[in-house]
């Protein structure tokens, strides 16, 4: 019986470690030392910077990282900008808005419509495809609808950009998570030791 329990217990273990060196866990990885720091917490430090290593449990971070409506500065400034307007769609996922037509003073017959698509998360000028849209109306009711490309989208731009930067700016004031690296020695406990 004992002899079946050590049979077993090699076959195991031989198993798992044909599995793993299949894997490439075992497999030689030529390494040259010249790229890695001699100082053992630089070459953490390049590790974490280059996203090598493991965690356990997760490390400090508990559960996902997850981008809100209200910490995009470009999403916030030009729902800011378009907030006289009444919306048909909102979409933050899909990286668009529409409003509805508005007519200023109540005019029915002269309407205006925008919708705006966002390209990238980041504040420049090719971050936003905005698309205008003017209706216009006769007493019978035959309606046109025309795209303008003109002015008014070059204004609604070059707002939303300036908007988004100042939101920008005020969320990297009210946000101290944004220092360098700070790295802890052992013994340390709380306190953190900048490495330079």
């Amino acid at each position: 019986m004992i002899l079946y329990k050590k049979f077993n217990s090699f076959l195991i273990f031989v198993s798992i470690f044909l599995f793993l060196s299949s894997c490439g866990a075992f497999q030689y990885r030529p390494v040259d030392a010249r790229e890695y720091p001699a100082d053992p917490s630089l070459r953490v430090k390049k590790n974490i910077e280059e996203g090598r290593g493991v965690r356990l449990m997760g490390g400090l971070n508990k559960g996902g990282k997850f981008d809100f409506a209200s910490s995009n500065p470009l999403w916030k400034a030009t729902l800011d900008t378009i907030d006289f307007m009444p919306l048909i769609s909102a979409n933050y996922s899909g990286g668009i808005v529409v409003t509805d037509w508005y007519s200023e003073g109540g005019d029915a017959n002269n309407a205006i419509k925008i919708s705006i698509r966002f390209e990238s998360n980041e504040i420049r000028t090719d971050a936003l495809n905005i698309k205008v849209f003017y209706r216009t109306c006769d007493q019978n009711m035959n309606c046109q609808i025309n795209e303008n490309k003109g002015k008014i989208t070059e204004e609604l731009r070059v707002n939303i950009l300036k908007k988004a930067a100042k939101y920008e700016k005020e969320l990297i004031s009210k946000n101290k998570k944004l220092r360098p690296y700070i790295m802890t020695e052992p013994g340390d406990g709380d306190k953190g030791k900048k490495n330079n």
